[in-house]
């Protein structure tokens, strides 16, 4: 293996999961592999004759030949570059190398005739660096330098010096591919938050020439309406406070009354201003924490949904929240004795444009990475039932976004 370190440097950087900056490393190390393949033939065609047992060396080649041919797609990207094949190479390059201390004249190893494989070698080290980064790298290239110099030569100066060669390409390799990753990753996070700000902005001005303007008319007139008109004061109230959370929304601060996403709430405080003559809350004697975020997404939800029943189960209807405080989960189910829908009625409402419970419930849970499930048929009403892991949401996902849709069906 006397050549067996000197790979060079492959150009090019690699990110996550067949990306496009990695596509040119692998075909770099897939092209490497076959031109290695061919340097390893010119130098045995050329000294055959030296060798003890010449043949030998032909059949190891043919089955390198048929390896190298078969595996050039595998070695396409790291999908497809598995273990097995990576397992598969490393075999065949410690086969090699002992046999060359077998089948070659002691006299020529002695001097520092180069293995069979010779630089193929290092397009295997390639492969794990790309594989798993610089530690994978790192054993590949122990258990070769462990090889040639158990099998072919022992610790010469020249074998040392390749195997670190050996080592260092890829060590270094694998160094640049693990950062390159990182770095792919930071970019698509940082593109998401991009998008997710330019999306807002273009909300923004939609919501402040439309919405915006009419919850401000609303709530000036509701201020001028005379003393008798109780109802349209607090329609005007909750216009105000509704304005007022769309420009924090808008402005991607907290909404009113929100607190900070690492302070924990205590879920019951949240729900427990739903319950009236018609609501009933049920919730443990204990504090039911969860992150404010989170929290404060869980209530929304529930506000969703008991809007839904003032608005569709009808004016004698009553309804029951229930908070379940699981050890890895919190739980709640909102169920009315309302009359219910038939299947296919959400669906009928998300076409016709009115999104409350596939974004107003449904977005919500999602986004914190719970769920939602409803369970209704006619005469039977309206179960809802909301869960959200304790573990949260993915950090580097943007949820920032404005919600769509203000209806609820």
């Amino acid at each position: 293996m006397t050549d067996g370190g000197r790979a060079g440097v492959v150009p090019g950087a690699v990110a996550a999961g067949g990306m496009s900056v990695e596509l040119p490393l692998w075909r770099a190390i897939s092209a490497f592999r076959v031109l290695a393949l061919c340097y390893a033939l010119l130098r045995y065609f050329d000294s055959y004759l030296e060798f003890r047992h010449p043949v030998a060396g032909w059949i190891y080649f043919g089955a390198l030949i048929l390896w190298t041919l078969a595996s050039t797609r595998a070695f396409s990207g790291p999908d497809r570059c598995t273990w097995y094949v990576l397992g598969t190479d490393l075999t065949l390059v410690v086969t090699g190398i002992v046999m060359s201390g077998m089948i070659d004249d002691p006299a020529r190893v002695g001097h520092g005739a180069p293995t069979l494989p010779t630089i193929w070698a290092a397009g295997t080290v390639l492969g794990f660096a790309g594989r798993g980064g610089w530690r994978w790298a790192a054993a590949a290239g122990s258990v070769i330098g462990v090889a040639n110099i158990l099998g072919h030569g022992g610790p010469t100066g020249d074998n040392i010096h390749n195997i670190v060669l050996l080592m260092v390409a890829g060590c270094a390799i694998g160094y640049v591919i693990e950062l390159a990753r990182a770095s792919e990753a930071t970019l698509t996070r940082a593109l998401q938050v991009e998008a997710a700000t330019r999306e807002r902005e273009r909300l923004s001005r939609d919501i402040h020439d439309g919405v915006l303007q009419v919850l401000a008319l609303v709530q000036r007139r509701g201020a001028e309406a005379p003393a008798g008109g109780a109802d349209f004061a607090e329609l005007g109230r909750l216009a105000g406070e509704q304005e007022r959370a769309l420009r924090a929304l808008m402005s991607g601060g907290p909404l009113p009354g929100q607190r900070e996403p690492e302070q924990p709430q205590d879920l019951r405080a949240l729900l427990a201003p739903y319950a009236d003559e018609r609501i009933t809350v049920s919730a443990p004697g204990t504090p039911v924490p969860l992150p404010g975020r989170a929290a404060g997404e869980l209530a929304a939800a529930v506000g969703a949904a008991v809007d839904n029943v003032r608005r569709h189960a009808g004016p004698a209807a009553h309804a029951w929240i229930l908070v379940e405080d699981e050890p890895d989960a919190v739980t709640v189910s909102i169920r009315d004795d309302g009359p219910g829908f038939a299947p296919g009625r959400l669906g009928e409402a998300e076409r016709a444009g009115r999104l409350g419970v596939s974004q107003s419930i449904r977005g919500r849970l999602l986004d914190l990475g719970g769920t939602a499930e409803l369970y209704s048929a006619p005469g039977e009403g309206v179960e809802v039932e909301l869960r959200v892991p304790r573990g949260g949401p993915d950090p580097t996902f943007p949820h920032d976004l404005p919600r769509k849709g203000a209806d609820h069906d």
